[in-house]
């Protein structure tokens, strides 16, 4: 049978390369890089030069970036710190973010009694930045902590613009940019960040690797407490195959962005097409004139008793897509994004998340419409 991946919005293929740039290093640099013999500065070199790297590919110093396991993990310390470290007392944010942000600002509120804002949503989705500038105009110390590409519905948010604005209310302002990281140009020293966090297998690099952004001279604390390994800010040590892994695939998608950005494009261009030949009536979900180029959430016009069944059904024609975040796809609960800006009776009906990558071809699409033709 013929598969077609469509689902790169919860994880993407490893490039060859990085498959043999992780191969190299587990064979040949094996050494603990807080050692101080050959093997282990040889190993050392590889986890800075990767820090360097990273720093360079998105206008960092390399003393600004922190490896973790995976942007959960980044996104949760980042928080979890300015809370208890920079005395923010409250947390502004959206109901549109990952998780791994939104469940950590809850429990921010009940375990430090921080105050939580949501901005408001445009109709797409959106962040109401015209909210934002209303609810930083009172004198709190706070954190803004905004998703810069939503990972379900691809809609944008403007973090030059909202860097700006945080920086007038003297606002702290994280990003997760584990969507953006890779697909479209970051310049850090062009823009008002200050914390921004990433993940390796959103980039075709390996799992269980990611990195913090933050502005020298933040005094944030440890994650994790142990030894001194990077920097002191997160004990234990560090997995050198995933961070050479992921250094690599950051360069490599960077210096392909141009190309494989079009490819992807044009993939969506097709897609539509096929929709608009074949689904009269479909919907794009957070449809807005600027939605990010390798994701689109659809409502098909199929009936409702279709929604529960029609990942199963798809996948058993070899078809790989999603409904919303992998890290939600286990529940049976609607989408809390698409709740957001759906009306009850839309959120009832199926919807899906098709996401591409530089590996996807037209065939690819042409499966996915045949199999939903069967549905």
């Amino acid at each position: 049978m013929k598969k077609a991946y469509l689902d790169n919005a919860s994880t993407t293929a490893l490039r060859p390369e990085v498959i043999q740039e992780i191969t190299e290093i587990l064979t040949e640099n094996y050494g603990n890089p807080s050692s101080t013999h050959t093997f282990g500065r040889s190993a050392k070199v590889i986890v800075e030069t990767a820090r360097k790297k990273i720093a360079s590919l998105i206008g960092a110093e390399a003393r600004e970036i922190v490896f973790t396991s995976c942007g959960t993990e980044a996104n949760n310390w980042i928080i979890s710190s300015a809370v208890k470290d920079l005395g923010v007392k409250r947390i502004v944010s959206s109901r549109v973010e990952h998780h791994s942000v939104l469940t950590t600002v809850v429990e921010m509120q009940k375990q430090h009694g921080v105050r939580v804002d949501y901005v408001n949503l445009l109709p797409d989705g959106s962040a109401d930045v015209t909210h934002l500038v209303k609810l930083l105009s009172e004198d709190v110390p706070t954190l803004v902590s905004l998703i810069h590409v939503n990972n379900e519905t691809g809609t944008i948010l403007d973090i030059d613009k909202v860097g700006r604005i945080c920086k007038q209310h003297n606002a702290w302002f994280h990003t997760d940019t584990v969507q953006a990281m890779g697909k479209i140009p970051i310049d850090i020293s062009s823009l008002q960040v200050d914390f921004l966090t990433a993940s390796a297998h959103k980039f075709h690099g390996p799992k269980g690797v990611g990195f913090a952004y933050f502005k020298r001279n933040t005094p944030l604390q440890p994650m994790i407490y142990g030894g001194e390994q990077e920097k002191g800010f997160r004990a234990g040590t560090e997995a050198v195959h995933q961070i050479g892994g992921m250094a690599k695939a950051l360069e490599l998608s960077y210096k392909n962005l141009e190309e494989e950005k079009t490819h992807i494009s044009s993939l969506k261009a097709y897609f539509t097409e096929q929709l608009d030949s074949n689904f009269e009536g479909y919907k794009i979900n957070g449809y807005n004139d600027n939605l990010f180029y390798n994701i689109i959430n659809v409502m098909l016009p199929l009936p409702e008793d279709k929604t529960a069944m029609i990942l199963f059904h798809l996948d058993m024609q070899g078809v790989a897509v999603s409904r919303g975040s992998a890290c939600q796809s286990g529940s049976i609960k609607p989408s809390h994004v698409l709740k957001e800006i759906l009306s009850d009776e839309d959120i009832k009906k199926p919807s899906l998340r098709i996401s591409f990558s530089h590996f996807n071809t037209r065939e690819d699409i042409d499966l996915l419409i045949a199999a939903l033709k069967t549905v």
